[in-house]
């Protein structure tokens, strides 16, 4: 295994860890509590007097640790759509009701819900966000719902339990549902909570726009709202929008867009990605088959996923693509919410891209402490804010829980110092203004409770230290726990949370071989290498350009540079040779076909090995040049950014030969030509030379191949249909 760091090599590294999450989880619950608690009456009458304010409290929904008040809606400076979350519910409160049983600490979750139960009220005249009630209110709901039923049937407490926060739920999805009254079934992006929509007091229902995961991320826990009552219109509402989504698909593409029209079904926004705007919609799919155990959930995510892989995937990068020309990115930044994708495919069982992207995200982390809230493909700031958001964390524990591999520990460690060396406040942790300057913003979101400690709490803790079994459970996109009991399905499910979910319907195989073990660790070096050379000048794209018969200089490939080797910047020349496919492919050991190789360019496949080791073995076997083609089936240049290859951490000036990089559909033409016509010579060089600037007297020509075929015991072929007519003059090919 590749360790970064120390190892974690005793328990009492992570029980330590585990035990500063659990502090700080209690000492933020007791600022939160102790906050300034602001106080209104219902109808907002400013006359009554400050007892009768206070008879009407309620704790507030948010805590602003730089000035260690709650965030109260109204009172505060509206900050827009981020507001949508508050609804005057005490929404931290309730988020975090199942991490303090998570954390054993029952007795403050015992006391957490009766003082739900007391001080709670859910008909405020308020407008709120559907998808944010929805995943943190009612998700949390049930997820304390679930987490109480555990312990009254443990026997030890909620003895008193009476399934109330069941009922709270219920009254909370009821007053949700009208938001779906709409012709496609897409429910409108806001409701009031008291009034509905579309009413002349409601202040909302215009709207007609909704983003794809705010419609499509309701299936679980509205699915577990009607499993739980035994009331089904909730989960015949969730299904009929993920339909209606799923016939909108662009049919082509297998892609949704961001943003769609509730009425009319019309893409919006026509880019497509897994953050931000979609992100959730996909988690759904997965986890919707996961727990209800209906295999059309799993079709459907089966389906995008292979198009996800096939256009937005370019490991280790996910860039958005347009739903109707795939093959164009739509942008060439990255948002931060997709940090949580690669802890999705460990539940689908593609470990491999999963460690590469996250690899990438630790990568930037690195660099500026948070993920920005976006960032370009070379790591640099895009958004500068980082509101503290958990998705990161999620990933890693996923691939910790897949991998077993210390390294993620040490990745969570990162996460966990940052936090407090960089957003620990007297009052709580403050979501970062800007990563560059580490300025902070009064603003503390429930999720950061309500998930972030959660899986690094996870991420330390030892399985016979928890006081339940999360394969039991699900989590949310808000990391909230339903239980898999709750499944129609009679199938076995209890693979739920092995490394990988085998969405086969059959039990998880290992989760990672030897050869991705291996793949995983060389994709490691290779990103910590060029991380940290990311300050160096950015090189400009070189030229593969392919010179034989019949091509002629006509076809020009798009190649990435090397950090090290010789620097084609500089040559006038170029370096010129036919090319050949090293025996193993990879380059990773001595060339078994060094013989063929010695004097021409080598081909050789990306992994397996760093690329200054690929280069060190083909300047053995004797290699003038080589060019590395992407393993990535479908990568283009077209549509990706360019690769710049790194060394491998150590001093590389022994690499005297250039060396460069292909994606799989430029590297393909290259080794199609090759099948072709056998013999292909290319020209290495900064940019592409005009074919008039190649030159080769007759006499070369018919000398170089004269040798050549010598070399093969082949019969040279003159005034033949297959003859090259290279800068105006006959060349003879050869009979092999």
């Amino acid at each position: 295994m590749f360790f970064i760091g120390r190892d974690w090599e005793t328990s009492q590294d992570r029980a330590k860890y585990r035990e500063i999450l659990a502090e700080n989880l209690l000492q933020r619950a007791q600022d939160l509590k102790l906050g300034r608690r602001f106080t209104f009456q219902k109808d907002n009458d400013p006359k009554h007097t400050a007892k009768e304010w206070n008879d009407h409290a309620y704790p507030a929904d948010e805590l602003m640790p730089l000035t260690c008040r709650g965030r109260v809606r109204g009172l505060e400076p509206s900050r827009g759509d981020v507001d949508d979350a508050l609804g005057m519910f005490s929404l931290t409160l309730i988020d975090t009701l199942d991490t303090l049983v998570l954390l054993n600490k029952t007795a403050e979750f015992e006391a957490a819900v009766r003082r739900v139960l007391k001080d709670v009220r859910l008909d405020n005249d308020v407008v709120v966000s559907v998808f944010e009630t929805n995943i943190r209110v009612l998700g949390g709901l049930l997820g304390g719902h679930s987490m109480a039923v555990m312990l009254k049937d443990a026997g030890h407490y909620m003895q008193w339990y009476q399934d109330e926060l069941l009922h709270m739920a219920k009254d909370l999805g009821l007053r949700l549902l009208p938001a779906f009254n709409t012709s496609s079934g897409l429910p409108y992006p806001r409701v009031n909570l008291k009034h509905g929509v579309r009413g002349p007091e409601s202040r909302t229902g215009t709207e007609t726009d909704t983003c794809t995961a705010c419609a499509g991320t309701i299936i679980l826990e509205f699915a577990a709202l009607s499993r739980f009552t035994g009331d089904p219109v909730f989960e015949v509402h969730a299904r009929r929008a993920l339909n209606f989504l799923w016939e909108k698909r662009q049919r082509n593409s297998n892609l949704v867009g961001t943003t769609i029209n509730i009425h009319s079904g019309e893409w919006v926004r026509r880019d497509s990605g897994v953050g931000a705007g979609i992100d959730s919609y996909y988690e759904y799919l997965l986890k919707a088959y996961i727990l209800l155990g209906d295999d059309l959930f799993l079709q459907r995510f089966n389906i995008h996923y292979a198009s996800i892989m096939k256009y937005i995937s370019q490991p280790p990068l996910l860039l958005d693509v347009h739903i109707h020309k795939p093959l164009l990115p739509a942008r060439t930044w990255m948002d931060s919410l997709l940090a949580f994708f690669p802890g999705l495919q460990v539940l689908k069982g593609d470990i491999r891209p999963a460690i590469e992207t996250h690899e990438m995200l630790y990568q930037v982390t690195k660099k500026h402490n948070f993920l920005p809230e976006a960032f370009t493909t070379d790591f640099r700031v895009h958004w500068a804010q980082h509101p503290l958001r958990p998705e990161f964390a999620e990933s890693t524990y996923f691939l910790y829980k897949a991998t077993k591999d210390p390294y993620y520990l040490e990745v969570g460690r990162t996460v966990l110092d940052n936090l407090n060396r960089f957003a620990r406040v007297p009052c709580g942790f403050a979501a970062m203004k800007d990563v560059r300057t580490g300025s902070h913003e009064d603003r503390m979101d429930s999720f950061f409770l309500a998930e972030m400690f959660k899986y690094l709490f996870l991420l330390f803790a030892e399985e016979e230290e928890l006081p339940f079994n999360v394969e039991d459970y699900i989590f949310t996109t808000e990391a909230h726990l339903l239980p898999l009991s709750l499944s129609l399905s009679t199938a076995p499910r209890s693979c739920l949370f092995s490394p990988t979910l085998a969405v086969d319907k059959s039990c998880p195989r290992p989760a990672v071989s030897a050869v991705a073990a291996e793949d995983g660790m060389r994709f490691m070096q290779e990103m910590m290498e060029l991380s940290s050379q990311q300050q160096k000048e950015q090189l400009p794209p070189r030229a593969v350009q392919i010179i034989s018969h019949p091509f002629f200089g006509r076809v020009v490939l798009t190649a990435g540079p090397a950090q090290f080797g010789t620097d084609l910047s500089k040559s006038i020349t170029g370096v010129r040779g036919f090319v050949t496919v090293a025996e193993p492919y990879s380059g990773c050991v001595e060339l078994s076909n060094a013989a063929f190789v010695q004097g021409r360019i080598a081909l050789l496949q990306r992994g397996q090995c760093m690329f200054a080791e690929k280069a060190r073995h083909i300047m053995k076997a004797g290699a003038i040049g080589g060019i590395v083609i992407d393993d990535n089936e479908g990568s283009s240049s077209d549509t990706a950014p360019l690769f710049q290859m790194a060394g491998d951490g150590r001093n590389t000036d022994d690499v005297t030969l250039p060396l460069l990089f292909l994606f799989y559909k430029e590297g393909n033409i290259l080794l199609e030509a090759l099948k072709e016509y056998r013999e292909v010579e290319v020209l290495l060089s900064d940019k592409a030379r005009d074919r008039g600037e190649i030159h080769w007297t007759e006499q070369e020509g018919a000398t170089d191949w004269m040798k050549k075929c010598s070399e093969h015991g082949s019969l040279p072929l003159v005034n033949c249909n297959t003859a090259l007519f290279l800068s105006g003059n006959d060349r003879c090919g050869c009979l092999c």
